[in-house]
């Protein structure tokens, strides 16, 4: 079993901490709450929950969430620090949902690295904190061993990344299947803002039709031709909403089909190339190595022994 435990402080924002219990909730993890001070926990929504565990639950963790961290100006304590420090050096993986990026920012680990929080937090946590290389627009920053996301509902997106390196793709589409989820959303990804941007048509409708559409050849005039707009004007509603291009985001769903069929068939990589609309084995081999730094074999041979 592999052990997440949620770090909780009053006041603690119910959602968030449900993002991670959402997604860590079943085998092969097992999923707890500690806090500092055991005893009831007041949340932002007006109730109160009784933790258990102290900090000593973390010196077990091999995954450590902070789901929020409020009033984000607040200092953790020396024994928190302590807690994730000592965590942290024998090998437990540290995880911030929205605010919480604050507290991994207060123990150093940050340092020198891009980070990832709610864009309205974004320019607080960086006067704070300046030696952390704070990206105030994207989803998620998976550095390995430390990983930050940004606004509530990121964290789910980066929880379901977490699961996808631990056991894969098609366990981490299973596991957003049960949520009601996107299976994988990059996390370079644009965070949404409302208050400074106009409003934007969605693109969900595309991204659906041109998911169950990867294996025919797609263009960007046949993108343009669905969403009946001009290529132009798909673009730029791409780069506002994703934060990347068309055939980018296509490739990116490509490779999350690829990694999947790897690991749950034997089908040869040249008919997986054609499931996914890469045309050939070569091209699929080329493509795949560039996205994960390995060959479609060598992963399905990791994958399929687990």
């Amino acid at each position: 079993m592999h052990r997440v435990v949620a770090l909780v402080s009053a006041p603690q924002a119910s959602f968030e901490l449900g993002c991670a219990a959402a997604v860590f909730r079943e085998a092969p993890y097992r999923f707890s709450v500690c806090t500092e001070e055991p005893g009831p926990i007041r949340t932002t929504e007006g109730f109160d929950m009784v933790v258990t565990s102290g900090l000593r639950a973390l010196d077990r963790a091999d995954t450590i969430v902070v789901p929020g961290w409020l009033p984000i100006n607040r200092e953790p304590s020396r024994p928190v620090l302590r807690a994730l420090a000592r965590a942290h050096r024998r090998g437990a993986r540290l995880v911030s949902i929205c605010s919480g990026a604050y507290v991994l920012a207060a123990t150093g680990l940050l340092d020198g690295r891009r980070a990832a929080t709610h864009w309205r937090y974004a320019d607080e946590l960086q006067r704070r904190f300046p030696a952390v290389q704070v990206d105030p627009d994207v989803l998620y920053i998976d550095h390995g061993d430390v990983a930050t996301s940004g606004g509530s509902g990121t964290g789910i997106d980066l929880c379901l990344q977490l699961v996808r390196r631990d056991h894969g793709a098609a366990h981490a589409a299973r596991v957003a299947r049960r949520m009601v989820m996107p299976p994988h959303r990059e996390g370079g990804q644009t965070q949404y803002r409302t208050e400074d941007q106009a409003p934007v048509d969605s693109l969900g409708e595309l991204l659906d039709w041109a998911t169950d559409h990867l294996a025919d050849p797609l263009t960007l005039q046949d993108l343009a031709g669905q969403a009946n707009v001009s290529p132009r004007t798909l673009a730029r509603r791409f780069a506002d909403q994703l934060g990347m291009a068309p055939g980018q985001w296509l490739l990116t769903q490509r490779i999350a089909r690829t990694r999947v069929l790897l690991e749950e068939t034997d089908l040869p990589v040249d008919t997986i190339a054609t499931k996914v609309g890469l045309s050939s084995a070569t091209n699929l081999r080329r493509r795949f190595k560039t996205a994960l730094q390995t060959t479609p074999s060598a992963y399905r041979r990791a994958y399929q022994g687990m």
